[in-house]
């Protein structure tokens, strides 16, 4: 098996513990994949998964991870969303977004959440796991694509003088669009959060009014276009 291994990276994995990664994604399939990839290298070890965000953030809390691996679109709480929670929760974690979508606003938020690094599934193969020991050494990972949308949204901005204004909703106001998008009821929304069915009403009336619409309908292709749930 060493003989696929390069001599110094098997001296060099040998000297220090493996990168301990928490990978999580909502497809036991695409996991199991991931994980083969990751596991054959002897500086990597996947130690937890989790099948969405909310899971993510609790394996976190409960075991020592070096390095979270999240997809983008899960249930409960998005990739997005748990990377918002991770930072503030273990400040020196890093995350890397692993997603099926080359896109310029997933991977704008992802960045602007925390994440260090963007890979595409499609690629993972190729690019992920110099992602993870980039991530490592502090450096950010992006992939072609996705350097040449920043520096093409930014000289338009530029260009233009304009700025995309910050994102217009509180960690909490977001939590309950999801949920609204998703189909739950108040009800069911304030016994998810722990808050009062008064509070979810509340905060759809500010989600309403801070974004211009009128509905549940209206709250849901928000949604689909913010990345919060999938069409």
């Amino acid at each position: 098996m060493s003989d696929d291994i390069p001599p110094e990276r098997t001296a060099a994995s040998a000297a220090s513990k493996p990168i301990r990664i928490l990978l999580a994604d909502d497809h036991a399939l695409v996991r199991r994949g991931v994980r083969l990839i990751l596991d054959r290298e002897p500086d990597l070890r996947v130690v937890a998964e989790a099948g969405d965000g909310a899971e993510a953030v609790e394996q976190a809390r409960k075991g020592d991870v070096d390095l979270a691996v999240l997809d983008i679109a899960m249930p409960r709480l998005t990739g997005l969303q748990a990377t918002r929670e991770l930072v503030a929760l273990k400040p020196g974690l890093r995350i890397l977004m692993l997603t099926m979508h080359d896109n310029e606003q997933y991977l704008f938020q992802a960045l602007k959440a925390g994440a260090c690094g963007y890979v595409l599934k499609s690629v993972a193969d190729r690019d992920l796991v110099a992602a993870c020991r980039a991530a490592m050494r502090n450096e950010p990972f992006l992939h072609p694509g996705a350097v040449t949308a920043l520096i093409r949204t930014y000289l338009d901005r530029v260009r233009h003088g304009e700025e995309n204004p910050d994102h217009l909703l509180t960690p909490r106001e977001e939590e309950v669009l999801k949920l609204v998008a998703e189909g739950h009821s108040s009800k069911q929304i304030a016994e998810l959060l722990f808050i009062s069915v008064k509070t979810v009403h509340r905060h759809r009336a500010n989600l309403l009014h801070k974004l211009g619409l009128h509905d549940r309908l209206e709250l849901t292709r928000y949604a689909i276009r913010a990345g919060l749930i999938e069409a």
